[in-house]
């Protein structure tokens, strides 16, 4: 019975594996530079940061009124989340 579980959970392991990467494959991710743009056009300003978050870009924006705004892009559709 041992001999046999090991095996199975070292297939079980190896198959999720491979399904997960081939999901990140598929599932397209915008770049750093097409969140930027993204966030330019959501509010426009000077980009002192961006950091990827999950499933998210955080970006980090110096408007023309001196105030810093963080705005919150979907990394896999492009699309503004909220901005604060």
């Amino acid at each position: 019975m041992k001999s046999i579980v090991l095996p199975l959970f070292m297939i079980l392991m190896l198959s999720l594996s491979c399904t997960t990467q081939a999901s990140e494959q598929n599932g397209r991710q915008i770049s750093k530079q097409q969140a930027i743009s993204a966030a330019q056009q959501a509010s426009p300003g000077r980009v002192l940061d961006i950091k990827r978050h999950h499933n998210t870009y955080r970006v980090k924006m110096l408007n023309d009124n001196g105030e810093v705004r963080i705005i919150v892009i979907d990394a896999s559709s492009g699309q503004l989340l909220r901005t604060r």
